[in-house]
């Protein structure tokens, strides 16, 4: 349950991003108003019409995507911004030529140059993976190929069987064996039997990209091309017993707790004692996330050819790791995911390195940028809005009209327990188990992934350890998880747009608190009510009470079903609800907090805007964006946050403070009467 909006795709990877002015930290003395540009807005728009476009129209009108990005906001600048601070980091790192063997400078300095080294990575062409391409079609039969699976699934390699360490969904305490679906290499099961042009475009464009991908490791264009057309035929197949994305969103639905026995019967092709051995996962119980597939998975294993389920692993063997091979592969992985993204070229070699040594050396390199970047001033700062959002939203929920006082006393006792992490972790994680090497890139990426393994697998079955981040902490994003019942802010995100130490109350409490009060409703939205205070799954409702949420809920989906992309492609209302009521709850809580600050109970104009008015621009400048369509599309169908003009005017059409801060009235476009408003939080 994150902020997030989706970024780059190396078919289908989704990442985030974010925004603003030429430096991140503007001097003491520049004036309060340098927070808001009013020259991004258009004063020809109604703000009851349009907000977003009142806003930031004239931004908008003039924003242009970089031919490397797949759109252009506030994320995306404030991302930019932050790989030029890593950067200068990194070659700061670089230019010491003595670091000792196995320290942590020696580790992030070399890792970031074996991947700059392009000439030794060509060089390598397609040598990294040629020999488990061939043990691949050495096996002779299905178990043979699982076998060889369970056995890569250690060196980073994981196929078919897509499994992890996480906590239990019933027992928090306790981390557990979790297996999802898998099997796919588009976004998400509609794309194989849409019949729309976009999906029937991009199954043609697979089939080049698997043709291509098997031509430039040696194969014939004849054998190539009878091998994607298996690939697509049998991924097709197991698209049947995969869910929908808004399915998996039922987190009752995805928790199916089965004995290895169990396993074994609901999908007997696979020896399941044996493959977990193998896998080093050695446990007598595992959450079976979506139990069809892998009862798919099993008919599909003893019913199709040996041959197109080797092509299928091979496939995704080179799909997998293509960004890290030969030029000619990178080239042929950035030429696919673009059909994704709408990048027009790659990006600079220093960007993509910036975000594997990130992706990889997580904590070591987020250590030396918080040193240098995060102010400590920033952390104090962002703990007393966290506690003032807290204090709000308890205000709000005692004073709800709708919720049981039962009811509101278990809300009020999750809301005190949950856990506020900010900028970075207290205890950092080790890696004295990675070697690194100034020349060796893939040995290096082979040695992270080992890393990572060695890490989820010392987990299982141990007590869950609630110290741990998900984020690294330049990441420009932030997070709810339901199983620590945590809230979570990178440094990375807290910036200007969204934060700075420096900015009025209107202008942070906009921003930065809709994010925390976003976060903090993740916990008290569709998904995250039906965990308790310790992060288990329990229903903590009252009958009655769970039914005016759904219907109040039902309503958010039926608004956000009529919001259309690109004229004729509408939202999912059921994927995007929870994000949809994150954002209305997250806006009323920050704006109950701001009430509370000095500026929000004074009517002193600023730019000659009152406070309300400025914290409602200072929310929606966050959210600016243009995007390239085949973003829009892809972000429709498996996003489960709305697109950033609905994230603006959804909840505000909802809110009654906009309404009167901005005179909204029945004939402007927003306007709702009145009994069609949403206020669950």
């Amino acid at each position: 349950m994150t902020l997030s909006l989706p970024f780059r795709f190396a078919v289908p990877a989704m990442l985030v991003l974010a925004m603003l002015c030429q430096s991140c930290s503007p001097k003491k003395s520049a004036p309060a108003q340098s927070f808001f540009d009013t020259t991004n807005m258009n004063p020809k728009v109604a703000p009851g019409d349009d907000f977003y476009q009142y806003a930031n129209g004239a931004w908008l009108k003039k924003a242009k995507i970089p031919a490397d990005m797949p759109a252009w906001g506030s994320f995306y600048t404030l991302y930019t911004e932050t790989l030029e601070k890593q950067k200068t980091l990194l070659l700061d790192i670089s230019k010491i030529t003595d670091h000792k063997p196995g320290s942590d400078a020696q580790k992030v300095a070399d890792f970031y140059a074996s991947g700059m080294d392009t000439v030794a990575i060509d060089k390598m062409g397609f040598e990294p993976i040629a020999a488990r391409i061939k043990s691949i079609y050495a096996t002779k039969n299905y178990k043979e190929l699982m076998n060889f699976l369970a056995e890569e699934r250690p060196k980073g390699f994981g196929d078919l069987v897509a499994s992890g360490v996480t906590p239990d969904d019933k027992n928090s305490k306790q981390n557990i064996l979790i297996m999802v679906q898998s099997g796919l290499s588009l976004p998400e099961k509609g794309y194989y039997t849409g019949k729309d042009e976009s999906s029937r475009n991009i199954r043609s464009k697979f089939l080049g990209h698997a043709q291509n991908l098997f031509v430039l490791s040696g194969e014939s264009v004849e054998v190539a091309t009878k091998k994607a057309n298996a690939i697509l035929n049998l991924e097709t197949k197991i698209a049947t017993y995969n869910l929908a994305p808004e399915e998996l969103r039922d987190p009752q639905k995805n928790y199916n707790k089965l004995s290895i026995a169990q396993l074994q019967k609901l999908s007997p092709a696979v020896d399941w004692k044996l493959l977990l051995t193998k896998m080093e996962l050695v446990t007598d119980s595992v959450n079976v996330a979506q139990p069809n597939y892998y009862i798919g998975l099993s008919k599909l294993l003893a019913s199709e050819s040996i041959d197109d389920w080797k092509s299928k692993v091979a496939f995704d063997y080179l799909n997998n790791h293509a960004t890290y091979l030969s030029k000619p592969f990178r080239d042929a992985a950035f030429q696919f995911g673009r059909l994704f993204s709408g990048a027009e070229v790659q990006e600079a070699r220093w960007k993509i390195m910036i975000n594997q040594t990130d992706e990889s050396l997580g904590e070591l390199f987020g250590k030396v940028y918080v040193d240098r970047y995060f102010n400590a001033d920033s952390r104090k700062r962002m703990d007393v809005l966290v506690n003032n959002l807290q204090d709000a939203f308890r205000n709000r929920i005692q004073k709800l009209s709708w919720m049981s006082d039962a009811t509101k006393k278990q809300a009020v006792e999750k809301l005190n327990t949950i856990i506020k992490k900010i900028g970075y972790p207290d205890k950092w994680k080790n890696y004295d188990d990675v070697h690194i090497s100034r020349t060796r890139y893939f040995d290096n990426l082979t040695s992270v992934w080992m890393h990572s393994y060695r890490q989820m697998v010392s987990k299982l079955n141990k007590p869950v350890d609630k110290t741990e981040w998900g984020m690294t902490p330049p990441t420009i994003n932030a997070y709810y998880n339901p199983s620590f019942n945590e809230i979570v802010f990178p440094a990375g995100i807290l910036q200007f747009p969204f934060f700075h130490p420096e900015a009025d109350d209107a202008i942070n409490y906009g921003a930065i608190g809709m994010v925390i009060g976003h976060e903090m409703t993740h916990g008290f939205d569709d998904q995250g009510k039906q965990y308790d205070a310790e992060g288990n799954l329990k229903n903590w409702w009252t009958e009655e009470d769970a039914q005016k949420f759904s219907t109040a809920a039902a309503k958010l989906v039926d608004q956000y079903n009529k919001f259309t992309v690109l004229d004729s492609l509408h939202l999912n209302g059921a994927l995007t609800l929870g994000e949809n009521i994150a954002d209305l709850g997250g806006l009323s809580i920050a704006y109950d907090a701001f009430k509370r600050t000095e500026q929000g109970k004074s009517n002193v104009l600023m730019d000659g805007f009152t406070p309300d008015q400025r914290f409602f621009l200072g929310f929606a400048q966050v959210w600016r964006m243009v995007s390239k369509p085949e973003m829009e599309r892809v972000h429709v169908r498996t996003d489960p946050h709305s697109p950033p003009c609905y994230r603006v005017n959804g909840p505000l059409s909802h809110f009654a403070p906009f309404y009167s801060a901005f005179n909204v009235k029945k004939g402007n476009a927003m306007y709702l009467e009145p009994n069609e408003r949403v206020k669950i939080w």
